[in-house]
């Protein structure tokens, strides 16, 4: 017999009817997922988390009464086990920044289509950082802009795991997926996860951003750059 597998219980924060009804249509056609509650302000919103105690909470940030990030501040204080998914129409950096130092797990626009949108609540839910690509960017310029104000490597652990700066970092060097996986003792396809993961987050889209990336913060040198695996990477 098949094991039972957990859907990611999702809820839903927005003070549209019709966007909630939308969502909830998106949601609950995924195999692996179910909405389980909604709210339609912030202060509903933390009164329903508390008592379905979601995987996901989708919050938009403009709401009467309580607003997305105030409740976004109390999810993240008293329902930590809650990742906190933003989905907003503010494209402004200001926001992206506040919300993930309140402790949002991922910032999605309004405007991504429906593959990004699920793609980034399994992110969350798999303990990620989801990012929307035409955002991601300002992360990589926030971290490059420490690099002069502290003495060691710059090492961006909010927004990667180690998992993903190692891989980032053999990608860098010229090493192949079969060749990190080896390595590092994971498949193939959990390498390829790792640098979807870590492209998403970083806006990195080839491998000459990749090293330029990874020099600027510090985890490869030039003379590192010299010593190249013994096959090409793929």
């Amino acid at each position: 017999m098949a094991a039972r597998t957990h859907k990611i219980r999702v809820m839903i924060v927005d003070d549209h009817a019709i966007l909630r009804a939308g969502l909830r249509m998106l949601v609950n056609a995924q195999a692996d997922m179910e909405v389980v509650s909604e709210a339609p302000d912030g202060e509903k919103a933390v009164h329903e988390v508390r008592e379905s105690r979601p995987d996901v909470t989708l919050l938009d940030l403009t709401m009467p009464r309580v607003g997305g990030m105030k409740a976004l501040q109390e999810i993240a204080r008293n329902c930590r086990e809650t990742r906190v998914l933003v989905l907003t129409m503010h494209d402004d950096p200001a926001y992206l920044r506040s919300a993930l130092a309140a402790g949002a797990s991922g910032y999605l626009l309004k405007r991504a289509v429906d593959a990004e949108l699920i793609s980034a609540i399994r992110a969350v839910y798999r303990g990620g950082i989801f990012v929307d690509p035409r955002l991601a960017s300002i992360l990589v310029q926030d971290v490059l802009a420490k690099k002069g104000t502290k003495t060691g490597p710059i090492q961006p652990v909010n927004i990667l795991s180690d998992r993903e700066l190692q891989v980032l970092k053999l990608v860098a060097r010229g090493y192949s997926s079969a060749q990190i996986a080896k390595q590092i003792f994971v498949g193939v396809k959990t390498v390829e996860t790792y640098r979807s993961r870590f492209a998403a987050k970083l806006g990195l889209r080839t491998r000459s951003d990749i090293i330029r990336f990874a020099v600027q913060i510090g985890l490869l040198t030039p003379e590192t750059l010299e010593s190249e695996p013994d096959q090409p990477a793929r």
